[in-house]
């Protein structure tokens, strides 16, 4: 793991890197960013509903192949969850896009 590896892991993605607390909040759902260029990141998935969950995301970063484009993450399906707060489902990188 690299240096910039290592400042993304257990943050939460919208967070600056010397936010004096980058890291998840106990009462909040986290889903955890695996591969890609936020790998090791968690998303605030906080109240966002089963469908929102399904439908993966596209997260804006400078730190993959198109600086400024988006990295899409999705669920696996029939992955389990875990209800309540904390990491409740891992989101899987798939691509990049501008």
């Amino acid at each position: 793991m690299n240096g910039g590896e290592q400042l993304l892991r257990g943050r939460v993605y919208g967070h600056d890197h010397d936010d004096p607390n980058p890291g998840p909040l106990p009462h909040r759902t986290y889903a955890e960013l695996v591969g890609g260029p936020l790998d090791g990141l968690l998303l605030d998935i906080h109240r966002w509903r089963t469908v929102e969950v399904d439908d993966g995301v596209a997260l804006v970063t400078e730190l993959g192949r198109f600086p400024g484009g988006r990295a899409l993450y999705d669920p696996r399906l029939g992955e389990p969850r875990t209800p309540g707060p904390g990491v409740s489902c891992r989101f899987y990188y798939s691509g990049e896009t501008l």
